[in-house]
């Protein structure tokens, strides 16, 4: 339903930006010495059953999950991606997924709850209930896209599996196929590529289990068929392809973390107050943006501070960062 309280996020629908011109960011594995690389309204369309297909319509309705700036340019947010399965280039990824086979496609649902075992992705996901939410995404590499995504929210899902008292995580886990992900064989990451959100931040409501994205299923090089948003983290932490849920009350080891614990913490919240060892995160750009129209303020917590920075109470977000 519409949200009746203006939020930071709750403002108009936006028209979409024009292409233009934008530029490459800094190749984070590159930089790092690693080999190869680091209900208001219903839109009526298409149903997943059987196979999935990018390019096809998804039933979903409308919310005031919005944001005071223009959507980004479909083709660029399809187009520019970090899929290190697949390939280091961001540009590349498309061609390189274009025969990822998503269909059939399962998750399974392990440790502290009390529905666990292997889910088709139509069991866990409620086609029935795909609502629309436009985020700003932030990449720890300071580029940023404003973005359609179409999907359910995590806590429903969360709730549905029933985590036990002493589930205090959930780690999330990709796809490991080195059939279809050449990226596997060419990139020094101890795959598989882990994710992890304490239990409070999982159940807040603006993580999305997302399946499509500007009406349409999810693409290959977007992390379909099934990826996490969550909107006040940098991009990394919205993993791609999951195909699991583990529920732990240990503190997920996770993958950035694990190559350079130094450079990317567990929680990686956007702060333009915390910089990266290499770069600062004060500012941004957006992609579509012309060569000399200059970057954008980099907002706290990537503008959602009122629905989550209670989460952080009491914490030093210099050090958990």
């Amino acid at each position: 339903m519409l949200l009746k309280e203006k939020k930071t996020w709750a403002l108009p629908y936006s028209a979409v930006t024009p292409k233009a011109d934008y530029l490459n960011r800094r190749d984070i594995l590159k930089a790092m010495g690693m080999a190869a690389a680091a209900g208001t309204g219903l839109a009526m369309g298409f149903r997943p059953s059987g196979a999935r297909a990018a390019g096809k319509a998804l039933e979903y309705r409308k919310t005031g999950y919005s944001v005071d700036e223009p959507l980004t340019d479909r083709e660029l947010a399809t187009q520019y991606n970090n899929f290190y399965e697949f390939t280091t280039s961001k540009e590349a990824v498309v061609a390189e997924a274009r025969d990822f086979n998503t269909s059939p496609w399962t998750v399974k649902v392990s440790g502290l709850a009390d529905k666990t075992g292997t889910y088709d992705l139509a069991d866990l996901i409620d086609y029935n209930a795909l609502e629309e939410r436009i985020y700003r995404f932030r990449c720890v590499e300071t580029w940023s896209m404003i973005v359609p995504w179409i999907g359910v929210p995590l806590a429903d899902v969360v709730k549905k599996l029933g985590p036990q008292p002493g589930a205090k995580y959930v780690r999330f886990q990709t796809l490991v196929d080195e059939e279809q992900m050449p990226g596997l064989n060419r990139i020094n990451i101890p795959w598989p590529y882990q994710e992890g959100l304490r239990m409070d931040e999982a159940m807040n409501a603006l993580p999305l289990l997302t399946v499509g994205m500007y009406g349409e299923i999810l693409p290959n090089q977007n992390g379909a068929p099934i990826r996490l948003i969550v909107p006040w983290k940098y991009g990394f932490k919205s993993i791609k392809s999951i195909v699991g849920l583990h529920f732990t009350d240990q503190e997920p080891k996770t993958t950035w973390n694990i190559l350079a614990p130094n450079e990317y913490g567990f929680y990686a919240n956007v702060n333009p107050d915390v910089s990266h060892p290499r770069w600062s995160q004060s500012s941004e750009r957006r992609l579509g943006a012309g060569l000399f129209d200059g970057r954008e303020d980099t907002l706290f917590m990537n503008g959602y501070a009122d629905e989550v920075v209670s989460l952080y109470d009491g914490m030093d977000l210099k050090k958990h960062y």
